[in-house]
Order: structure tokens, then C-alpha cells, then sequence
């Protein structure tokens, strides 16, 4: 079959696109056609299939006979991306997105002892649907099996664990594997924590994405390398592999297919193992810009004013996970230049920025919030970041660099602007000294973004929306849908909605009397204040997101 010639008289690309990929040696006209984007997989595949007679199958919307997929070597289905479907006159039905790959339906037809009857599919969905029913790493979980099987030896009472040995497990090849697919799979979802968590019955394994957690599919033969799993990770973490008692808390850096990675590492005793939680962050996804931030105008043009002041103190609160930090970078580099000094004391250092000197907090050698505020102050600053203000120590010495002149962005753990100044008086600051030095608090919270491949419109019946939606004349919402862009979710990525405080003479007095943060918000609502409800319900109904998600980050009150 002339792929190229099917391509074109089948009006999928032109003849001068054709002629272009001629140059090219070495590899197949349907994947450089892919690849260069000139037209979709599922175009080309169904280009293929009518040319050779095979079906095309969303095998998304398929029902896949577990029972039958047993019983086929799995590491054939991994190695190969082959998945057995169903039955269909005595043959076997498989997914492939390679038709030309007949070497490997030989293999598994012969393994297996199976007639097959290939049918083609998305690469990308036949891989998902095989970790979907196999689990992540399942190949390599029946290679340790094996490995384990031969040994022809079965402990049944557990030996006294010695630091070499544990070692030795953990650094076989195929757990080391088993880890980095672990972390591969956390990487390709676009996962923020993934979760390794000992339970009385086995292993759960969940990813965070987009703020939810989700369990991810493992092979029960998991269970038997738990504790090599949870050994390898504090190896590659730099931590006592022999401690089981007491929590550890580390660090991994890496390089996962040419972006780098940096992963936070906590480590905690539970009833039936150690739990682990790796935070990771993603340093070549992350750009820290005020416009890719999404601050309506009602609070970007004020926000930008405040973080140009030449002196206070600018909060940004939230829980955690709510992107807090991702602004106030997005801010210093807004406000970054030569002729300003920027320093900033985290913990940890989440992100490097050029341009900027960042001071890592070391709690065990004295190294505080507080210490390395003061030290700073020598330093010769224009603007600070302080990581969290999380004591009334950091606090009096961030209201300390805000009168000597520096303007200061810290983050602070409140449930909304008003809240703010309470904190801030409640950690024994004095009034009068928040009120003169506080001079805007910006609160905000991550609602997931509906996906707008497959998010679909609902017009709006009597009683949908609520009494507080922005726009009552509003005639169509959105909802979520299901498609392979956001694997059937309904929503990819997230968007930040926000409230935003500015300090005034009133909420001044308010503060210096210390007023509740009740009576601080009604004012702030008489002011014209935005609260987090009121953007998230702007974000409904400009069909960015959903009233459920709006309902669940910022309730009515």
C-alpha cells in the first residue's frame, strides 16, 4: 500500500504537502502527516482502514471483556500497545494503531493461541485503556513477579529487615522502572501530588489533578513491592531508608523527557505502612505572567497599582493549592527590572527566577520566616516576598519592613479578604500598625476550567440560577461533556477567580478598633468590593466554568 498516494487521493493532504515529505527518509508518511498536525490520528487511521477493509473503533466508547483480556500475556499487550476487545466468530477482536506492524499480532496470536482480527484505534486512547484495565506499571509488576517466582523460595514470616537489603530491593531495575512509570504516568495527567497510600486490603495509588484526586488502576500484585516502592523513592530522595517511625520529609530533582522536574517528598507512619506525597512541580510548564493569571478588569488594574506602591503590604490569601504563590511570582515579574532589588524567603524555593535572590528557609539551623527577614533588611531591598506569614514573629517583622520603607508580598491561610486583618491582629500585631501598613489583600481560589472541546450549552430554565447570579437575563450556561481531550473528565486546567480588598480610611478604623471581619466585609461590600462568589459566577457565565464547581470553592453565604 502507497501510503502517501491513499493520503492524497483521499484528499486528507495535498499533492504539495506529499512532495514536502518527500525529503523526509526514514519514516512513514501517516506519522510525519501526525506529527506535522496536516491532519488528526483518527483522520488518518479511518484514511487507512477504508483502504484496507479493517474498522475503525473509538474503543473510548467500547466494552472491553476483561475475562478474555486475561488471559493474554500482558507484557506482549504493553510492549506491542495491542489490546484485546472482544470476541467475534471465534476471533479475537484487537486494537492497534499500527495496521502494518504484523510481526506483533504474530507474536501475540502465537503466545496466546488466539486467531486475531485487528481493527485500528488512537495510539494514545489504546495505551490509556490498557493502564485503564492492566494498571500503571502492570508490565513491569509481572516481570518482578516472575523475577520473585523463581526464586523457588516463599517467605512466610517476615525476616529482620536489614538497610542492605532493603536496599538491594529497591534498587532492583524493575522497581526503579516501576517508580519512573509511576512518575512518567502523574507527569502525562498534568498531576500536581500523586499519593501512595497503605491500606489494610493493599496499595491505592492517587493522582491530584486539577484539584481532584483520582484513583489510579494498579495490578494487585502491586501490594508485594510496597515497600521497595516506598524504599526506591527515599533513596532518590536522600533519606534514611531504615527509619519507619518517624515522618521524613525530602527531595527529588529530575529530568523527565527534557523537562525538568523538582518533586517534594513527605514521607509519614500510618496503621499499615508509610504513606508518601509527592508534590511535583513542573518547571517548564510554569509561566509566571499577571495576563495568563485571568484577573478580570475590575481587578487586575487595581491589583497592578497595588504592587507598584513604593511601600506595605500586600497579602494574598487562600488554602492551600489555591495558586497563591503563582501570583505573587507572576507579580515580581511584572514588577521586575534592573533598577529594582528583589528578595524573597520561601520554603522551599518552589520556582528559580532569574533576576531575583531567594533565600531557602532552614528551620533546623535557625534560619526563620523571621531571621532571614531581618537579615534581608541589610541587604539593601526594594521588595520582599515573605513564603507565609504563619507566626506573629514573621508578621512584626514583615510590618517592620513595611515601615522602613519596602513594599512586602507575603501569603497568608484566611477564607477570605476581610479575614485578613483579624489574622494579622489575632497573632498579636498591633492594630494601628496593620491598618497603616496593610494596603490591599487579594483572596482567591482555583475552579476547574470547562473543556471546550466537548463542554455543552443548557439553556436556562426558571429556578437554574441562583439569586445572586450576575446576569439574570443570561440564556444559555455551560456544563460538562465527555471526550478524549479531557479523558472524559469534563474540564482541563483550572482558573483562578478572585476578591480583592483594597485598605481605605474606613476599613482603617475598622481595623484600628478591631472591628470582626463580618463587619469589615459588609463595609468592603457597600465599597464595591467583587467577592469570590460573585467572580466565580462572572466565570459561569461566560461559560468558563460551572455552577457546581463555583458552589463547592465559594458557597453563598
Amino acid at each position: 500500500m502507497n501510503i502517501g498516494a491513499t493520503l492524497v487521493r483521499k484528499g486528507v493532504i495535498t499533492p504539495d504537502q506529499l512532495k514536502e515529505l518527500g525529503v523526509a527518509s526514514g519514516a512513514r508518511v501517516d506519522r510525519l502527516v501526525i506529527d506535522k498536525g496536516w491532519a488528526d490520528e483518527g483522520q488518518v487511521l479511518q484514511t487507512i482502514a477504508q483502504e484496507l477493509g479493517m474498522r475503525f473503533v473509538d474503543i473510548k466508547h467500547e466494552a472491553i471483556d476483561r475475562d478474555l483480556l486475561m488471559q493474554f500475556p500482558t507484557n506482549a499487550v504493553f510492549r506491542h500497545s495491542l489490546l484485546p476487545i472482544g470476541r467475534n466468530n471465534g476471533s479475537v477482536i484487537v486494537a492497534t494503531s499500527d495496521p502494518f506492524n504484523l510481526e506483533a499480532l504474530e507474536e501475540l496470536s502465537s503466545v496466546s493461541g488466539f486467531h486475531l482480527e485487528p481493527v485500528l484505534a488512537r495510539k494514545l486512547d489504546v495505551i490509556e485503556m490498557i493502564k485503564d484495565h492492566l494498571g500503571v506499571g502492570g508490565d513491569t509488576l509481572n516481570q518482578l513477579v516472575a523475577q520473585r517466582a523463581a526464586d523457588g523460595v516463599e517467605l512466610l514470616s517476615e525476616p529482620l529487615e536489614q538497610t542492605g537489603d532493603l536496599e538491594d530491593a529497591a534498587e532492583a531495575a524493575s522497581v526503579i522502572k516501576l517508580v519512573n512509570e509511576l512518575l512518567v504516568e502523574a507527569l502525562e495527567m498534568q498531576a500536581s501530588d500523586v499519593h501512595i497510600e497503605p491500606q489494610e486490603n493493599g496499595l491505592i495509588i492517587r493522582f491530584r489533578v486539577d484539584g481532584m484526586l483520582r484513583v489510579q488502576p494498579l495490578p494487585p500484585s502491586i501490594n508485594q513491592f510496597q515497600q521497595a516502592i516506598v524504599t526506591r523513592l527515599k533513596i532518590m530522595s536522600r533519606l534514611n531508608i531504615a527509619e519507619k517511625r518517624l515522618p521524613q520529609d525530602g527531595r527529588i530533582k529530575l529530568k523527565i523527557k527534557g523537562r525538568e522536574i523538582d518533586v517534594r517528598v513527605s514521607i509519614i507512619p500510618m496503621l499499615y505502612g508509610e504513606g508518601v506525597v509527592m508534590r511535583l512541580l513542573d518547571k517548564g510548564r510554569m509561566v509566571f505572567n499577571l495576563k495568563n493569571v485571568g484577573m478580570p478588569p475590575m481587578v487586575d488594574l487595581p491589583f497592578r497599582q497595588l504592587i507598584t506602591l513604593p511601600h506595605g503590604i500586600v497579602l494574598v490569601t487562600g488554602p492551600t493549592g489555591s495558586g497563591k504563590t503563582s501570583t505573587l511570582y507572576s507579580a515580581l515579574h511584572e514588577i521586575k527590572d534592573p533598577s529594582v532589588k528583589i528578595i524573597t524567603v520561601e520554603d522551599p524555593v518552589e520556582y528559580q527566577m532569574p533576576g531575583i535572590s531567594q533565600i531557602q528557609v532552614h528551620s533546623k539551623i535557625g534560619l526563620t520566616f523571621a531571621a532571614g527577614l531581618r537579615s534581608i533588611l541589610r541587604h539593601d531591598p526594594d521588595v520582599i516576598l515573605i513564603g507565609e506569614i504563619r507566626d506573629s514573629e514573621t508578621a512584626e517583622a514583615a510590618i517592620q519592613a513595611s515601615l522602613t520603607g519596602h513594599l512586602v508580598f507575603s501569603t497568608l491561610h484566611t477564607n477570605d479578604a476581610p479575614s485578613a486583618f483579624a489574622r494579622l491582629v489575632d497573632m498579636g500585631v498591633e492594630p494601628y500598625l496593620v491598618s497603616s501598613t496593610v494596603a490591599g489583600v487579594l483572596a482567591q481560589r482555583l475552579v476547574r476550567r470547562l473543556c471546550k472541546h466537548c463542554k455543552v450549552p443548557v439553556q436556562v430554565k426558571p429556578g437554574m440560577l441562583p439569586d445572586d447570579f450576575p446576569d439574570p437575563d443570561c440564556e444559555f450556561i455551560y456544563e460538562p461533556g465527555s471526550c478524549r481531550e479531557c479523558r472524559n473528565t469534563g474540564y482541563t486546567g483550572r482558573q483562578a477567580i478572585f476578591e480583592l480588598l483594597l485598605t481605605d480610611a474606613e476599613i482603617g478604623r475598622l481595623c484600628i478598633r478591631r472591628a470582626a471581619a463580618t463587619e469589615i466585609r459588609s463595609y468592603a461590600l457597600t465599597a464595591g468590593m467583587v467577592t469570590l462568589r460573585e467572580s466565580g459566577l462572572l466565570r459561569v457565565a461566560d461559560g468558563t466554568t460551572t455552577l457546581e464547581e463555583v458552589d463547592r470553592l465559594a458557597k453563598r453565604e
